[in-house]
């Protein structure tokens, strides 16, 4: 596709700059501006952010150490990348000083511009950006995050103390990874974030949109299907402007890696609470389930689907087929999922006869209890020990009519200690079928639990649901796949 080294060219200093000037950076723990520029001083502290750091305020001489420069002109050599926090009046002036400076790329924090209706300040910065060759991300977003090069311009505070006098609490971002996010609200994309770094999901790129007066999701796309650090694209938007390039090149990245959309203001309420948000036209659902469909993106309908399809996309392998085992100790939640998967269009067959005879065989031999179900889902019942987990998944993953096991673990039972985790994520390395794990809970042995499947690899989620959701991504999109290759 014509352009894609091109977009790459152009984005790359938002996340790779070799100079960096924050318009705006305060002293003043309670703005935008310091917090932003406290994330980058200290990523430039750790040795993590390479590019040169320079905060711009003309009533201070310096910020968190670091020299202060009175404008944009005073920058020793040229900028790259101007992050602009100052009042949306002021903007248009800085992105003039931008353009002397030959920077290449500007992410607008500023709110109050079309979103607001104040289209012609928008217009005019946009103008601006134009005709000096310098890429806009923005207005009215929280910019960049990049774990990898320590470029992370949003500005909510890692840690506060929620009343006073109280122990700071953190909210830490996410770990290095292969999960890059484009966002349209930067309110989800934060909040997203402090999700994904308590579910043990790391990212590699995270983007917040905001008005879209330049970028936008189709360009940012653009860049991550070349991305050689991302393997999976979460998209959260609620309109999408040019929708026949949007297609384009969406088709083109699903060709090589999975893109899951969330796409708000579906309903007639959602879509006039879209005007609201950011001025834009949300447009007709039923259009844009088509064209996902049709260029092979994944479409989430719930925020639990979306971080559980994108969390096992990047973990596990595809599914050649629909027909899922399920295997647990809990007969209720097993019920459950075999519901929440029909429910996705999955199937949960009955096994084959050669499973069921192998299982009861394991019963007779007292390796499995006697009391177990030996249909699908298998249930080991409240008697079941780490090794009986894993020999009942060695005798599921040979059977040549299951396409992908979900492991219904819950931690209850005194015969289960965590040994089988290891166990079961070594037979899904040794196979090419996907494993996805579930434990309700919220207490510490439950976390426990997730945490040591997910890092085994085994992505594993709080709900039935979510486990189906997360096989139902890993099908779907080894389909498209299959279709692909069968492509004339």
């Amino acid at each position: 596709m014509e352009g894609l080294s091109r977009i790459a060219d152009e984005i790359r200093p938002f996340f790779e700059p070799g100079s960096i000037a924050i318009v705006g950076a305060s002293t003043n723990p309670a703005k935008p501006g310091y917090n932003v520029f406290l994330n980058l001083a200290e990523n430039k502290r750790k040795g993590l952010l390479k590019a040169e750091l320079y905060p711009v305020n003309p009533r201070a001489k310096e910020v968190l150490g670091f020299k202060c420069c009175p404008s944009l002109k005073d920058v020793p050599g040229l900028v790259e990348l101007v992050v602009i926090v100052v009042p949306a009046k002021f903007v248009p002036d800085i992105m003039r000083e931008a353009a002397r400076k030959e920077a290449r790329a500007a992410i607008v924090i500023t709110s109050g511009f079309s979103e607001v209706g104040n289209y012609e300040l928008e217009e005019e910065v946009v103008k601006i950006g134009r005709d000096a060759g310098i890429r806009i991300l923005g207005p009215n977003c929280v910019g960049i995050f990049d774990p990898y090069t320590g470029v992370d311009t949003v500005f909510l505070p890692l840690k506060k103390a929620l009343e006073a006098g109280e122990e700071m609490i953190s909210a830490p971002k996410p770990p290095k990874g292969r999960i890059s996010m484009i966002t349209q609200s930067g309110a989800f994309g934060v909040a997203s974030l402090d999700y994904m770094a308590g579910h043990g999901m790391g990212v590699s790129r995270f983007v917040s949109l905001g008005n879209k007066c330049d970028l936008d999701e189709t360009d940012f796309l653009e860049f991550l299907k070349e991305d050689e650090r991302t393997d999976v694209v979460l998209l959260y938007v609620e309109d999408i402007r040019d929708g026949r390039r949007f297609m384009e090149v969406a088709r083109a990245t699903a060709r090589s890696k999975p893109v899951v959309v969330l796409k708000a203001g579906w309903s007639s309420a959602g879509a006039r609470a879209v005007r609201s948000h950011t001025g834009a036209m949300a447009g007709s659902d039923e259009i844009y389930d088509a064209a996902f469909r049709q260029c092979g993106v994944l479409r989430a309908r719930t925020m639990e689907e979306f971080f559980s399809m994108g969390k096992a996309l990047s973990m596990q392998p595809t599914a050649r087929g629909p027909r899922v085992a399920i295997i647990t100790n809990a007969g209720g939640p097993g019920v459950m999922t075999v519901d929440a998967c029909e429910a996705k269009g999955l199937v949960v067959p009955e096994l084959s006869e050669a499973t069921r005879t192998r299982l009861e065989e394991l019963v007779r031999e007292g390796k499995l209890p006697p009391f177990a179900s030996i249909g699908n889902p298998i249930d080991l019942t409240v008697s079941v020990t780490d090794e009986m987990f894993k020999l009942a998944t060695e005798v599921i993953m040979e059977d040549p009519g299951v396409d992908g096991l979900i492991v219904l673990g819950l931690h209850h039972p005194p015969g289960l200690k965590g040994d089988y985790i290891e166990a079961i994520a070594e037979l899904a390395r040794r196979s090419d079928k996907p494993v996805v794990a579930c434990d309700i809970g919220g207490a510490n042995m439950a976390d426990y639990v997730r945490k040591k499947f997910d890092e085994k690899g085994i992505p594993a989620f709080e709900s039935p649901e979510g486990a189906a959701a997360a096989m139902w991504a890993l099908y779907a999109y080894g389909r498209y796949l299959e279709k692909v290759k069968q492509a004339p």
